[in-house]
């Protein structure tokens, strides 16, 4: 019997892994929650400490995904000439466009008319990986630069702010401000502009020279250690004068809980510098300390951090199905969940939805489902190399 052997590497895998369970968490609650629907998870005037909290873990999410994505290219590239990652690139980011507007948005709507298409991480991961094709081309420095001004300074961008469907207007939603757009019939969301995603990806190249074959695990281990409490430091320094960083500052609320929650409160819609320093930090310190760990943790989670597409489609589509019939069996009936805006947005599901406790549970159900999905996947993905898996 032959024993097929990864070359990945483990702690990265695991990491990837820990966000995508994460993640899902993310979605449940959209889904399942009561208010959902109705009422954003961060908006101090609505919510309370563990529903923020619920979803301030998952922000760490997509920043860490879409860096380490970078990180990948650099080490899919190692090996490979300028032309052919180049072209890899290239195919795989329309590849990925295409996907996040037929197959992904369909799952999070379930709309076949398509009335509202929302460009969400994989698209800004595919927009990305096609800009990349190009910058690989220069000088590693020179994309440590660019990276370091896309994600430093783009906040210098945050007065620039348009409406309508002017193709001005469209073109600045894309580079920078998150906002919907009427095209014909069909409404078109960008919630992740592409300018500090670009930068993001940029920084998560370069970073991959760290762990490149050859390089000293334990200066590896000490610039991750020396990244992750620099970059929390800097937030602390940045947040805490509130003048740059964020569009939105914090300011003292009605006791210190929610204080603090306003504190942590930065902006995703675009990424501000703030809130990448505050979630990427912690992924540099999560390396730095899982660097040689192996366990059963470590195993379970390495399941889902090998296979992340995979996963990440199928688990939208099982969580968006399960909602349908949650919403058919409380009385909304299942046509409430074919949904023609986004989810957050939808009036006619007030009052849909279960307390938050349950939405642990569904979202751990949802996780032991796909765990044993994902791992035959994983195994097979492994002893199949055809280019397109």
């Amino acid at each position: 019997m032959n024993i097929i052997k990864s070359t990945r590497i483990q702690s990265i895998d695991f990491l990837r892994g820990v966000i995508m369970v994460v993640m899902a968490l993310d979605h449940v609650r959209d889904y399942f929650h009561l208010g959902a629907f109705n009422y954003d998870p961060v908006n101090m005037e609505t919510t309370y400490p563990l529903l923020f909290f619920t979803r301030f873990i998952t922000h760490y999410c997509a920043p860490i995904f879409i860096f380490l994505a970078g990180t990948s290219a650099f080490l899919y590239g190692a090996k490979k000439s300028k032309n052919e990652l180049s072209k890899f690139l290239f195919t795989r980011g329309l590849w990925l466009v295409f996907i996040e507007v037929v197959v992904i948005n369909f799952a999070f709507m379930f709309d076949i008319a398509f009335s509202f298409i929302n460009l969400q991480v994989i698209w800004a991961i595919g927009i990305c990986m096609i800009l990349m094709a190009l910058l690989i081309r220069l000088p590693k420095t020179a994309i440590l630069v660019i990276g370091l001004i896309m994600v430093f300074g783009h906040n210098l961008f945050d007065g620039i702010n348009m409406e309508g469907s002017s193709l001005k207007a469209i073109t600045w939603y894309i580079l920078h401000q998150s906002n919907f757009f009427p095209m014909g019939s069909v409404t078109i969301g960008v919630w992740y502009p592409i300018i500090p995603w670009v930068g993001v990806m940029g920084l998560g190249y370069c970073f991959g020279s760290l762990y490149q074959s050859g390089f000293d695990i334990q200066i590896r281990k000490k610039w991750l250690l020396r990244l992750g409490l620099g970059s929390l430091l800097l937030f602390l320094i940045l947040r805490g004068f509130n003048i740059y960083g964020d569009p939105i500052p914090w300011s003292v609320q009605k006791n210190g809980v929610y204080t603090f929650m306003s504190f942590l409160n930065v902006s995703k819609y675009p990424p501000s510098l703030l809130f990448l320093l505050i979630t990427i930090g912690p992924g540099f310190l999560f390396l730095y300390a899982t660097e040689s760990i192996q366990n059963k943790i470590t195993d379970f989670f390495l399941v889902f951090g090998r296979v992340p597409f995979f996963y990440y489609i199928v688990h939208l589509y099982v969580i968006h199905f399960l909602a349908l019939l949650l919403a058919q069996f409380t009385g909304f009936g299942w046509r409430k969940m074919i949904l023609t805006d986004w989810v957050t947005e939808s009036e006619s599901l007030k009052g849909y939805g279960v307390d938050l406790w349950l939405v642990y549970l569904i979202w751990v159900g949802i996780i032991m489902l796909l765990y044993p999905i994902c791992k035959k996947f994983g195994a097979y993905k492994m002893g199949h190399k055809e280019k397109w898996w």
